[in-house]
């Protein structure tokens, strides 16, 4: 029963017939052990993971999938217990013979593929069959790539989600759909999910899938599945990750409030306040943000960091995905951080320009967001990588200098007390930055992107967050005590429980996929945080 590993099929038998003997144990007990998830039946995959963790023996997948073929008497791809039971005779000894001759290799148009991954998509196992289809090798796939990258990536924004819930919910989904070859060509095929359970401390788990694929003789166009109409905007959202965008209109709104309902002096609505004032500074900030996500996307992705992060499939994580995805091109996506930056500095000089208040004093604050959106990740600074710079610069790109500049925008006042007032809006978003790097960490440290909470270590960077929130709230606080806000903005508070709850659940979560409801609600709070702020200065209680 030695573990090297063997291509021959009658091994396996011989070597679980040892076993009985040294173990005393029957073939309905190894059948028990073999059956992963309680079904009666014994897969390829349970076959060979099984015969390696109970030492039995370390097979070829060829070897296990020869012998699966010979004891498979109904032809379903799987064995029953009567199917083990057959392989052996009344004294133990096996009484089938396999021979490798008789499983001939499938001629390429008639290739099963077989992938297995997990619940993060990752692949773990790749056949044959699969490597004559999609042309990639197994030890280019497992481990290293996702099933996702073998569909076009509006497939799987409009599709493969609905896919895998009738698949966990309903035991299997089968239907036609389009993949994508490595070379690029698009593959007409079946698909077959079926979920995969697991034993986990006692109890019958979900751990990943099983896709079986078969080319079909058709139009590629013809088996590419409807897309729904939301799909385009959908794919727009992720690529330029639009709900993070939040964390520039809650400062921008803010500081606006603020200025004309008392922060300015001899400012007023009603006198100063202009529409299409707002809507530039608005629009400028937005795509100046845009800009920023697109370019961190395309300087990650161009340094690596996206490509090793293999942890988790989410948008708090690994960037957008998007080239990944295929719904964009590297350069591509270039493009399009270079168009919003020029949308965003056409609004600059409109502003400079325009019948306002600011001068060319405001290229300042531009300047500032424009290049620290870019340097966050592009070298040679590379601000997220260095320890503690890349959080600094955010904290305040999207706190005190986006309040001051939207204040000077609006009334051309330089004003310090504005730079104060966006410190608590800056400590909520970088709540959501450091939160953000938590699933990030260990491909972020494999690639040299030191954070600080790489440096710190994730179970010691939970305290980091709960600094940011407490900050938060205290800096909020303080800021009313000196006046410099409306004692008003103190319902600000009422977040505290919801506050307390996301830090208590990253504690218990922070190893965990379980998280991204966490990475979402510290999203949120900032928003809530950013109209709480927005009311208060209003006065309206």
């Amino acid at each position: 029963m030695g573990q090297q590993e063997s291509n021959n099929s009658n091994d396996i038998l011989w070597d679980i017939r040892d076993y009985l003997e040294s173990e005393k144990k029957t073939l309905k007990d190894i059948f028990k052990d073999l059956d992963d998830d309680d079904n009666k039946t014994i897969s390829v995959e349970e076959f060979k993971s099984g015969l390696l963790k109970l030492s039995i023996a370390n097979m070829t997948e060829g070897a296990v999938d020869n012998l699966v073929k010979t004891l498979d008497e109904n032809g379903d791809g799987e064995i029953s217990l009567k199917e083990f039971k057959s392989a052996y005779n009344e004294d133990n000894l096996p009484a089938k013979i396999v021979e490798p001759e008789n499983f001939k290799k499938p001629k390429s148009t008639d290739n099963v593929s077989v992938i297995t991954c997990d619940m993060e998509g990752r692949v773990e196992s790749f056949s044959d069959g699969a490597s004559n289809i999609f042309g990639y090798t197994s030890e280019e796939v497992v481990g290293k790539m996702r099933v996702s990258q073998f569909s076009p990536g509006r497939v799987v924004l409009g599709h493969v989600a609905n896919w895998l819930s009738t698949a966990t919910n309903e035991g299997k989904y089968e239907g036609e759909t389009t993949f994508v070859h490595k070379n690029g060509t698009y593959i007409p095929a079946t698909i077959q999910i079926t979920p995969v359970f697991k034993k986990v401390d006692g109890e019958r788990k979900q751990v990943g899938y099983v896709g079986k694929t078969k080319v079909l003789d058709k139009d590629p166009l013809e088996t590419m599945p409807a897309e729904p109409w939301w799909v385009t905007p959908l794919t727009w959202v992720a690529i330029t990750r639009m709900p993070f965008v939040v964390a520039t209109w809650m400062p921008i709104l803010f500081a606006m409030v603020w200025a004309f309902n008392g922060g300015i002096h001899d400012v007023s609505w009603d006198t100063d306040f202009s529409m299409p004032l707002f809507f530039l500074i608005f629009l400028g900030g937005t795509t100046l943000h845009l800009s920023a996500n697109i370019f961190n996307d395309y300087f990650d992705w161009q340094a690596g960091v996206d490509q090793a992060n293999n942890d988790y499939f989410l948008q708090y994580s690994g960037g957008s995905r998007s080239i990944e995805l295929g719904l964009i091109t590297e350069k591509g996506l270039f493009n399009l951080g270079f168009i919003f930056l020029m949308i965003a500095t056409f609004c600059g000089f409109t502003l400079v320009l325009g019948p306002w208040v600011p001068n060319f004093q405001l290229f300042i604050y531009a300047s500032i967001g424009a290049l620290g959106g870019y340097f966050y990740t592009a070298p040679p600074l590379k601000l997220s990588s260095r320890q503690g710079l890349g959080e600094l610069s955010i904290g305040l790109l999207f706190g005190p200098v986006l309040t001051m500049g939207t204040v000077y925008a609006f009334t051309g006042c330089h004003s310090f007390d504005a730079f104060l007032i966006g410190i608590p809006l800056g400590l909520f978003t970088t709540a959501i930055l450091w939160i953000n790097e938590f699933p990030d960490t260990p491909s972020d440290i494999e690639t040299g992107k030191i954070h600080l909470v790489a440096k710190l270590g994730v179970k010691n960077a939970r305290w980091g967050y709960l600094i940011l929130i407490a900050m938060a709230y205290i800096s909020s606080i303080l800021l009313v005590m000196c006046e410099l806000m409306t004692s008003d903005t103190l319902v600000l508070l009422i977040t505290i429980p919801w506050a307390g709850w996301l830090v208590y659940r990253l504690f218990q979560d922070y190893q965990s996929r379980d998280l991204v409801s966490t990475n979402i609600q510290t999203i949120a709070l900032q928003a809530v945080a950013g109209l709480l702020l927005i009311i208060g200065v209003c006065e309206i209680f």
